[in-house]
């Protein structure tokens, strides 16, 4: 088995990815930390061809070196938007009829590996802040809040990995068959 040459992944040139159908996924970040974390979570947005990105709150937004370090130049082809308070995307969001889903650990979460996302339904995914989570209002506003079903003795992920877990999770259960 032989590895393949970046040359041969067929990538999309940014022009491409610009105008290439996207997933019915929005992901919004509310009051993310780090710098590193943000960049991934749009390096990840890109491969699975997220529609858009909310930053908000204290989250960081693009340009920034930290940012750029690990999100490999995919700020330039994700959309996304900054916004001061994460309720206002909440509430534009379900104005729109999108879904919206927290990541979080709470009361009548369904679990990750349980959902099945509606055919022809667009998403929000909402990820919190690395300490405290999704803010309680956020979650309370939530037409569902997802789980990933955890085994161990920690009792969280890494946002990025989070982001990486549950984007991809649900990427999958929507183009499954395609």
């Amino acid at each position: 088995m032989r590895k393949l040459k970046n040359s041969e992944l067929d990538r999309l040139s940014v022009d491409e990815f610009k105008t290439t159908e996207k997933t019915p996924l929005i992901i919004v970040l509310d009051n993310i930390r780090s710098l590193n974390n943000i960049g991934s979570v749009f390096r990840t947005s890109d491969a699975f061809l997220v529609e858009k990105i909310y930053l908000c709150g204290i989250t960081a937004t693009p340009p920034h070196k930290d940012i750029h370090k690990t999100a490999l130049g995919s700020t330039e082809t994700v959309d996304w938007e900054y916004a001061e308070h994460t309720m206002d995307v909440i509430e534009k969001l379900k104005a729109d009829k999108v879904i919206v889903a927290s990541v979080e650990q709470a009361e009548n979460s369904t679990m990750l590996n349980d959902f099945q996302p509606q055919t022809n339904q667009k998403y929000a995914l909402v990820f919190g802040n690395e300490v405290k989570g999704v803010a309680q209002h956020v979650v309370s506003a939530s037409d569902v809040i997802l789980e990933i079903p955890q085994f161990g003795t920690k009792h969280s992920l890494n946002i990025s990995v989070s982001c990486g877990v549950v984007i991809w999770d649900v990427f999958a259960k929507m183009t499954a068959g395609q």
